[in-house]
């Protein structure tokens, strides 16, 4: 049984660093003492964990690192492990945790739209790992960090390109855990039900159903769970009872889900 993993001195990449479950993790690893390198868009928020990060004093300075770029650009992705391996000597944690959404039916939306969720929330994520693995075979205790959903068990009307990326992911984690066993690479998936995040405010398209519920978990209970999950080596986290009793209910009694949908949806205004 491998002993407990520790994030002291681990040199960590973490996409989607600028707001929601991405700056958190950066910010509880940084607190266990790991040294973090993060990615966004939105610079002078990037700029603000990096203050944050450094208000301690002069010994803090090489603990934290930005790079502000759109990872959905590949010439972006082929100059971020570069400058992580520059910063940080090495790599020993990855976490592609950007991602977004969009509302509507897929008959109404826009392909350009479409696109770039798939390409934001699974194949950029995809190609941060494929990228980062040279560097992962030599680091210390490695591990990957996959954001999934509950979503991709159980799909939902009008969430057509979340749901098809987030099962995308849960099947990237099952693949990418079997190919990287035996290079001692662990790779977790983390199952998210609803949470304290920005991304009902960051939609490509659309607004929240009307239909969705759920209480959102908080940032630092969801962070706190999957760090503790990755500490003990799990292949799976699902953080809350909601979110496990979602789950649950997808993969045991898929009927009852479909009935609770229908009734949901067929009940609701049609705005789409």
């Amino acid at each position: 049984m491998k002993r407990q993993r520790l994030f002291l001195n681990k040199r960590v990449l973490v996409t989607g660093g600028s707001s929601g479950l991405g700056r958190s993790l950066a910010q509880e690893l940084l607190a266990r003492g790991a040294r973090v390198v993060t990615t966004a868009r939105r610079e002078e928020r990037l700029s603000t964990l990096y203050q944050r990060s450094t208000d301690h004093g002069e010994a803090e300075r090489d603990t934290y690192f930005y790079k502000a770029g759109d990872i959905t650009d590949p010439d972006f992705r082929e100059k971020l492990i570069p400058y992580v391996i520059d910063r940080l000597g090495g790599l020993d944690l990855v976490i592609p945790a950007a991602g977004c959404g969009a509302i509507g039916s897929l008959e109404t939306m826009p392909a350009n739209v479409f696109h770039s969720i798939v390409n934001l929330d699974l194949v950029s994520c995809a190609e941060v790992v494929r990228v980062a693995l040279p560097h992962l075979k030599k680091g210390n205790d490695p591990a990957i960090v996959l954001i999934g959903s509950i979503l991709g068990y159980c799909p939902l009307p009008l969430h057509s390109a979340y749901c098809a990326a987030k099962a995308g992911v849960i099947s990237l984690a099952g693949s990418l855990r079997h190919e990287l066993q035996e290079q001692g690479i662990d790779v977790l998936l983390a199952t998210l039900g609803p949470i304290e995040t920005e991304f009902w405010d960051a939609l490509e398209i659309g607004e929240r159903p009307v239909w969705s519920k759920g209480k959102p978990l908080s940032l630092e209970s969801t962070c706190q769970t999957i760090l503790k999950a990755l500490e003990r080596r799990y292949y799976e986290v699902i953080p809350g009872w909601q979110a496990k009793a979602f789950v649950f209910a997808a993969q045991h009694t898929p009927w009852l889900m479909r009935f609770i949908l229908s009734r949901l949806t067929s009940s609701a205004p049609k705005l789409f």
